[in-house]
């Protein structure tokens, strides 16, 4: 019998890590679910394609499938994002520091995208979702990424008395530095993920949202170089010298 998997695959950085983690644990029918909410940063939308191809190549013996859904009803009834709404600005890492909530959350957004999610693993006879969430994400404002949603959000699955799913968020305790050494550990090509809220046509991103500059000090801890061209990076670099920025640590 296989051992299915659900997964949330934005694009993004930590999700395709997650893919790869996926196989290591020895799954070996993946069923990756991609959201187009309308999101600002429609670049990582294309970077789906590029980290299924990149997982096939690398895996053969691994069913994955990828199925992105239109959610754009998300921007429509949440415009008070900037990932959702053009007119508002980007937060800049710098200045949310110490903040309860960035410009940048878009409401209940996991919260829905797992409650489908949830509904397509049990569709697909699958009992566990996967999304990467991370704990110091929770740091900067997002309490969807928090130990504590994922728990409560499991109380929920658990009342289906015949299907429980499991909600699991395998990088929660993880730094940002060790997502990325796991991933070049196991082949992600990060050239190919993108995590900027920005969404430049000449493809650089934007140092100072806050998605961006904890993926900077992540690849500085690491000790390795992020393959993303950045604009603003010296003044983030500054801003982790001078003040040991404990959202980014």
């Amino acid at each position: 019998m296989k051992k299915k998997l659900v997964l949330t695959l934005s694009g993004g950085m930590d999700s395709s890590v997650l893919l790869y983690m996926a196989q290591d644990r020895g799954y070996d029918e993946i069923h990756t679910l991609t959201f187009d909410y309308g999101q600002r940063h429609r670049r990582e939308l294309k970077c789906v394609d590029k980290q299924i191809t990149n997982f096939i190549e690398k895996y053969k013996n691994i069913e994955v499938t990828n199925k992105v859904l239109d959610v754009n009803y998300i921007k429509d009834i949440a415009p008070t994002s900037s990932l959702t709404n053009t007119d508002i600005d980007n937060p800049d890492i710098s200045k949310i520091a110490g903040d309860a909530q960035p410009v940048s959350y878009v409401p209940f957004r996991n919260l829905m995208f797992l409650s489908i999610c949830s509904a397509y693993a049990e569709s697909v006879d699958a009992d566990t979702v996967w999304y990467g969430a991370a704990q110091v994400d929770s740091l900067a404002g997002y309490w969807d990424g928090s130990e504590e949603f994922v728990d409560t959000v499991n109380k929920v699955t658990e009342l289906n008395r015949e299907n429980r799913v499991n909600i699991e968020a395998p990088l929660l305790v993880m730094s940002k530095a060790e997502i990325i050494l796991e991933g070049i550990k196991l082949g992600v090509i990060f050239r190919d993920t993108w995590t900027c809220y920005s969404d430049r046509e000449d493809g650089v991103a934007d140092a100072t949202t806050p998605s961006s500059s904890m993926r900077i000090k992540g690849f500085i801890d690491a000790g390795y170089e992020d393959p993303i061209i950045y604009l603003q990076q010296g003044k983030i670099n500054k801003l982790y010298n001078e003040n040991n920025c404990e959202i980014c640590a």
